[in-house]
């Protein structure tokens, strides 16, 4: 990639993870396909910038040229954040959207199932962009009825509409095997859809639970505990070296040399806002620290 070129974070076209980047000034979009085994090798260069604010299909460029914290996931300036959330389903802004909604039941593993929203053109990539182990549809129809029924579901049956990027790590190194999964989510599936109150313009989807553990390659991930490092930011000139091992969400987990260090995962967000080279050097220079030991975020990624 040339100097221009910025990387987007992380994007799933399908069922194929990949890394996305960006040249605003020219409204030019790219996408790296990183499938499992692709080698690895690249260093952050110069600064972490604002990627500004994405409408209608194209980067508008931050008129601040702002510079963002390297350990952060976000990548927008407060001032390009508050501009995206102005016009944002995510951030209840945008309550007219004439579009159909899904609603979904996302399962991240055992006691961890949500529920939440995307419009219905999406498909199922939202469901992988947050990394849902399996899901199932719940209903479909106008926003506002998608959103009575997520709320519904959280008042009734007390049903989370987010987890925290520690407790899905957590979850998918230690999975009951799928047909456990699919219980879990068929019994409330079950129990959602006999509530009362149940939104009138939702139309309600039949139990069809969908599994994602071998699109994500989930078994090649280490279960034992410390066996996952973690880098949980950069900073310029750091090198990241490994092969592509699995991905999950906005989550990409790496192999290293035989010797050279173990197993780490990387937020592929914190990558958004930067220019990456090839590396120099053989292996990964930026921290790698016990996966545990971060206090975790609780924030719910990306949008709709």
């Amino acid at each position: 990639m040339g100097t221009r070129w910025r990387c987007t974070g992380p994007r799933w076209s399908g069922e194929a993870f990949g890394l996305g980047w960006c040249d605003p000034e020219r409204a030019e979009e790219r996408l790296s396909a990183l499938p499992a085994g692709k080698p690895l090798a690249f260093a952050v260069e110069g600064e972490r910038r604002c990627l500004g604010v994405r409408r209608a299909g194209r980067w508008t460029v931050c008129p601040y040229a702002a510079v963002l914290d390297g350990a952060g996931a976000r990548d927008q300036c407060a001032d390009c954040a508050r501009l995206d959330r102005s016009r944002s389903v995510a951030a209840d802004t945008m309550a007219d959207d004439p579009r159909p909604y899904g609603v979904y039941l996302a399962y991240f593993g055992p006691g961890l199932l949500k529920v939440g929203i995307t419009a219905a053109e999406r498909g199922a990539a939202r469901l992988l962009e947050q990394g849902a182990v399996g899901y199932s549809w719940l209903g479909r129809g106008p926003l506002m009825a998608a959103r009575r029924a997520e709320a519904l579901l959280g008042s009734a049956l007390a049903v989370r509409d987010r987890f925290g990027k520690a407790e899905k790590r957590a979850a998918r190194r230690a999975l009951p095997p799928a047909a456990e999964r699919a219980a879990e989510v068929a019994a409330l599936h079950q129990e959602a859809q006999s509530l009362p109150g149940w939104p009138e313009a939702l139309r309600a989807a039949p139990y069809a639970y969908v599994d994602h553990s071998e699109v994500f390659g989930l078994g090649r991930i280490p279960a034992a505990p410390g066996a996952v490092g973690e880098i949980a930011g950069l900073r310029a000139g750091e090198e990241i070296v490994g092969s592509v091992l699995a991905a999950a969400g906005s989550d990409l987990y790496l192999a290293q040399q035989a010797g050279t260090g173990p197993v780490f995962v990387i937020d592929t967000r914190l990558l958004a806002g930067w220019v990456l080279r090839p590396a120099a050097g053989q292996v990964t220079t930026a921290a790698v620290m016990r996966e545990e030991s971060r206090e975790d975020e609780g924030r719910q990624e990306g949008l709709f």
